[in-house]
């Protein structure tokens, strides 16, 4: 069996289920406000008989009731009793009351000035009076007045004299049509309808006019003739309903049926609750129109068949998963065996590859050292061409030192120990002064050492001219240096800022050889994010192309003064730090401009 058929059977399945399941939900649901309302209306029925129930039994300790009986005849008495009695039906609102003897005959009446006044009139065959004077208890009946041909609750007490003896009967009549005014039909079902039945089945309330004083027993036709059913109806067609009994539904209880009603020739079914009234043989019947659970039913059918093709389409989904599943796990069978089949050209691949990593990694780090001893011969040669100023600066010390060491001899042998004292002074400051030239020259040639920190732009400015204004050619140069009174902290590192601060001013001092009045600037400013130190000249300037000078081997000097290594190596060593090196011609005049900035501390991640 193909799986389209099990979808066809069990799509067919969920459906009826769901159906079913609607129905019983449906059925459910109605039978519950029936039986809610049954129990409310019930309730209510029983507030009114027992509202009721007591009055005849208060009305019949009257004294005045006993000596009407006793005395008959007595026109005022039978006044009072009547006056007294229309004062009482209107204290407890019922329609009429009445007072009968012991044969049945009214003798006085509450409505005994109308047309319609019950005096004279016997009412012995009616069981509230017979049932009273024979039982000597309270009575409870419904009828049809004979009189007024109004349906009412008819109240009785015995009146007994002082011998005990029962004189009489006092009848209160309640109309019930306030009884029909207080049903109300289930919010959820507008299609709500309500009989209240006596022993017989008949109709005596109804929701609906035309149900009144109908046999409500289903398939029992006409009721029978019977002499206490037309005394308790008079002149009324006790004709039955047209009502089959459809069984018990799904879903409700045993006290629900289902019925069909043909009423005017409309067909309707209903969902009937017969709930007994207390006191009495009533029975309430409560029918509910059973619409609502066909659309119960295709809510249900709905929701099922949504579970279902959800169901459905989650099965079709993983079936197709575990076929392509199946088929992954082939194609993943051959990937197998062709990535075994080049794994021993992949590994000859990876330890080639290997081999050129590691050639490469030994290659860059021969290009790293040539890179740093590039720096430190650049380093060197700036020394070397400064070495000339450094030897005429310190012959001048190394003369001065010779001549107070002579003359110190003989003022020895002469025992002027004074002037002794003072050149050996004189030869000490010469000897500081030396040494600070040498260890400025000493710290220059070091190299760096430690990755870049915090240092003071001002030191390095500061050492890079001791060791420029340590040569010949630098006497004829005007310094500008307007140092700043606070710190120039920033992201570097002292002796490779120091390097590039002496290439710059090393250019520049080139570049104004051969103007009149030679003038170098240096200057501090500040940015939000970094500091920038301003090398200035006024001399013949840059070349158009102010970025070619920062390429290896490019000079616009001769042979003698270098090799055009010094900016490119400067430019490298900025980048490192993290700074910018740039170089433009002077826009107020002639000259250039080179400019280091450096991140201020704490701004670099």
């Amino acid at each position: 069996m193909t799986y389209r058929i099990w979808t066809a059977i069990l799509f067919v399945t969920t459906a009826f289920l769901s159906w079913q399941s609607g129905g019983w939900a449906g059925f459910r649901l109605v039978e519950q406000e029936g039986i809610e309302e049954s129990f409310r209306y019930s309730q209510l029925v029983a507030n009114e008989l027992k509202r009721y129930s007591p009055i005849p039994e208060l009305m019949a300790e009257h004294p005045l009731m006993q000596q009407t009986l006793e005395f008959p005849s007595s026109d005022n008495l039978i006044l009072l009793a009547n006056e007294e009695m229309k004062s009482m039906a209107t204290i407890v609102g019922s329609s009429d009351v009445y007072l009968m003897d012991a044969a049945g005959l009214t003798i006085a009446a509450s409505n005994y000035d109308r047309e319609s006044s019950f005096i004279g009139r016997n009412f012995d065959f009616r069981p509230y009076f017979y049932e009273a004077l024979n039982t000597g208890r309270s009575s409870l009946y419904f009828a049809l007045g004979t009189t007024s041909d109004l349906r009412g609750l008819y109240f009785s007490h015995p009146i007994r004299g002082q011998d005990g003896l029962v004189l009489g009967v006092i009848a209160v009549k309640v109309q019930v049509d306030e009884l029909e005014l207080q049903w109300q039909r289930p919010a959820k079902f507008n299609e709500a309808e309500m009989v209240v039945l006596d022993g017989d089945g008949i109709s005596f309330l109804a929701s609906k006019e035309r149900w009144l004083y109908r046999n409500f027993e289903p398939g029992s036709g006409e009721p029978p003739v019977d002499i206490r059913i037309r005394q308790r109806y008079p002149s009324r067609t006790l004709t039955a309903m047209d009502i089959k009994d459809l069984g018990h539904p799904l879903g409700s209880s045993e006290k629900s049926r289902r019925i069909r009603i043909l009423d005017e020739g409309v067909s309707r079914e209903y969902l009937s609750i017969l709930t007994p009234l207390p006191k009495l043989d009533w029975s309430l019947q409560v029918m509910i129109s059973i619409r609502s659970v066909f659309w119960t039913q295709v809510r249900f059918l709905i929701a099922g068949l949504v579970i279902f093709l959800g169901c459905f389409q989650t099965w079709l989904y993983l079936r197709e998963r575990y076929r392509r599943e199946a088929e992954l796990a082939e194609r993943g069978e051959q990937l197998e065996r062709r990535v075994t089949e080049r794994t021993a050209d992949l590994e000859a691949s990876n330890r080639q590859l290997v081999d050129q990593i590691q050639q490469r990694e030994k290659a860059q780090n021969e290009l790293k050292e040539t890179q740093r001893e590039l720096i430190q011969a650049a380093k060197l040669a700036v020394l070397g061409q400064m070495s000339a100023g450094l030897n005429h600066e310190m012959n001048q010390p190394l003369t001065a030192i010779q001549t107070y060491a002579r003359n110190s001899r003989r003022f020895l042998e002469r025992g002027d120990t004074a002037t002794v004292d003072a050149n050996l002074g004189e030869i000490t400051s010469l000897c500081n002064k030396m040494a600070e030239l040498t260890r400025q020259f000493k710290v220059f040639a070091r190299k760096s050492e430690g990755p870049p920190s915090s240092v003071d732009l001002r030191l390095a400015v500061d050492a890079a001219l001791k060791i420029i204004t340590a040569q010949d050619n630098s006497e004829a140069i005007r310094f500008e240096w307007p140092r700043p009174a606070t710190p120039v902290m920033c992201h570097g590192d002292l002796i490779r800022v120091e390097q590039v601060l002496v290439n710059l001013i090393a250019n520049a001092m080139q570049a104004v050889e051969e103007v009149d009045n030679p003038v170098i600037r240096i200057e501090v400013t500040e940015s939000a994010q970094c500091w920038s130190c301003l090398v200035r000249d006024n001399g013949s300037g840059l070349p158009s192309d102010t970025e070619q000078i920062f390429e290896p081997f490019f000079t616009t000097k001769s042979m003698k003064q270098g090799l055009g290594l010094g900016l490119s190596i400067s430019r490298q060593i900025v980048d490192a730090l993290g700074g910018r090196l740039t170089g433009r011609n002077r826009r107020d005049g002639p000259g250039a401009d080179f400019v280091l900035m450096l991140n201020k501390r704490g701004t670099v991640e």
